[in-house]
């Protein structure tokens, strides 16, 4: 086992178990076999108090680190998680060896504590080389496990430390090489001294694992960019602002840390840095366009302070204003839905609020409807949540009218010549307003109809309702002749505004 950074208490074990090895060489005696297994206890206890430092490195990592900077600590927990993974895997192995080889020395022995045939010379060579699983003993197995967890270890570890975890075959002693599975498990090792081997074997796991752990969470604290390759940039929320309205922008350098503290400046005046960032804030009480530049001083790593400046800024400060404007004409009517579009210039539309005095206002997004009920005059009101305040932009006053009175319509016509087969055959009589922008439903209520024939007493008059032609009517109608007239009077229609009109007369003659 390849020496590498190691604590004092482990170097002297390490140093005690080859030690223990020579006089295994000269004597198998009680007094031999029961250091072997003290050293065997004192390794265990080692690696349950490496264990407990892992666990505390974890769990104050994830109660700091990765609760204040989630984003940038949880690839390094990721890390830290593999190597506890690929130690844990290579633990596991081992307890399953030693499993075998105190199965095979009997058990426990309750008066040595130990296994009860530790002495024995056979079991550790015959499990642990001369068996084989497709040519592969299971000593050459663990050999390799090792060596290829060192190299993953140190590969999350960057290859920046060192540990003892390695199996090479030791020197050689006058003019004997041995390999590494022989020497730890081959003829003449008693089967307490490998299950030892197997313990040192955990022993040095452990301290790998905390070392390459250590070493990862250690990251948190080292600096991950290179403010050589840096650019300023200065960014607005927006380069138009209502007067009264602050100006903000800000100003940092790309890929920043967060954890670097840079001189930022506007103008010669200094800003505060907070998170590598700093805000530039100024008033803007007069109207005009403004223009500024940011300025960003880095102290490099060598003590020289780097200088960048932003490209230059433009802003402009506008008087307060909206457009309120109806689509289809310059008058709310009663009764029916009045589109209306609302902009406010460099302001989202999102961000515009939109109320009445005296109409309904609903919708969003800069189109909305406005109900009105009562004629005169009503005002719409436009204001905008800019920044923490909600700021007013204009109000607009609009005149209130009822919807224009319709016209009569039978056959689709108001009055004049017909055709007599045209008019036997209508059932009913229509309200209908003529180039309104609206859509506007007129019910007729009421009607009275009168029929001159020629040289025949008037026939009629006859009530109808709903609009609708009574049976008596429909009768009157289809006897008319060429020369006849039809009158409609008494007209009553009632709109979407709920009034009730009289509507004018009209009259047909028959062709």
């Amino acid at each position: 086992m390849a020496a590498g950074k190691q604590t004092p208490r482990q170097r002297m074990m390490g140093i005690l178990y080859l030690v223990l090895l020579g006089l295994v060489a000269l004597n198998v005696s009680d007094s031999v076999l029961d250091a072997f297994k003290n050293l065997a206890t004192s390794l265990n206890t080692s690696t349950q108090n490496t264990q407990e430092g892992i666990d505390n490195m974890f769990n104050a990592f994830r109660a700091t680190k990765l609760k204040d900077e989630p984003e940038r600590a949880q690839p390094i927990l990721d890390r830290a998680e593999q190597a506890s993974l690929l130690a844990g895997s290579l633990s596991g192995y081992i307890d399953s060896l030693q499993s075998v080889l105190e199965a095979e020395g009997g058990g426990q022995n309750e008066t040595t504590g130990d296994v009860r045939k530790r002495d024995n010379l056979s079991i550790s060579p015959r499990i642990m080389i001369r068996q084989k699983d497709d040519g592969v003993s299971r000593a050459e197995h663990l050999r390799s496990r090792i060596n290829s967890t060192r190299e993953q270890l140190l590969a999350l570890a960057n290859n920046q430390v060192s540990f003892s975890l390695e199996a090479q075959d030791p020197p050689s002693r006058g003019g004997i090489k041995k390999t590494w599975e022989q020497a730890n498990f081959g003829d003449g090792i008693p089967l307490t001294a490998s299950i030892t081997a197997l313990e040192k074997i955990k022993a040095d796991v452990k301290n790998a694992e905390a070392v390459v752990v250590k070493h990862i969470f250690g990251e948190m604290d080292m600096a991950v960019v290179n403010l050589d390759r840096f650019a300023a940039v200065a960014v607005a929320p927006s380069s138009y602002v209502i007067q009264g309205q602050p100006y903000t922008a800000k100003v940092f350098l790309t890929a920043y840390d967060s954890k670097s503290t840079p001189e930022i400046s506007v103008g010669g005046n200094t800003l505060p840095v907070t998170d590598g960032q700093a805000t530039y804030s100024v008033n803007t009480s007069s109207e005009g366009v403004f223009n500024w530049t940011g300025t960003i001083r880095v102290k490099q790593t060598d003590g020289t302070v780097k200088e960048y400046v932003t490209e230059p800024q433009t802003y402009q400060v506008a008087r307060p204003s909206a457009v309120v404007s109806p689509d289809a004409m310059n008058v709310l009517y009663i009764g029916v839905d009045n589109p209306i579009s609302v902009s406010a210039p460099g302001i989202p539309k999102e961000s515009l609020q939109v109320s009445g005095q005296g109409v309904t206002i609903s919708g969003s997004g800069g189109k909305y409807v406005a109900r009105v009920t009562q004629p005169g005059t009503a005002s719409i009101h436009v204001s905008a949540r800019v920044g923490e305040q909600t700021q007013s932009l204009s109000s607009t006053e609009f005149r209130v009218k009822r919807i224009p009175k319709p016209q009569a319509r039978v056959a689709g016509r108001s009055g004049g010549s017909v055709a007599a087969a045209q008019i036997r055959g209508q059932n009913r009589i229509f309200a209908a307003l003529e180039d309104f922008e609206f859509d506007a439903k007129f019910n007729i209520s009421r009607f009275s109809m009168l029929i001159q024939k020629p040289r025949v007493d008037p026939m009629g008059p006859y009530q109808g309702t709903n609009g609708t032609f009574s049976g008596p009517m429909q009768n009157a109608l289809g006897a008319v002749s060429p020369g006849s007239f039809v009158f409609f009077y008494n007209i009553v229609a009632v709109g979407p505004d709920g009034l009730q009109q009289e509507l004018d007369p009209i009259s047909f003659r028959i062709d």
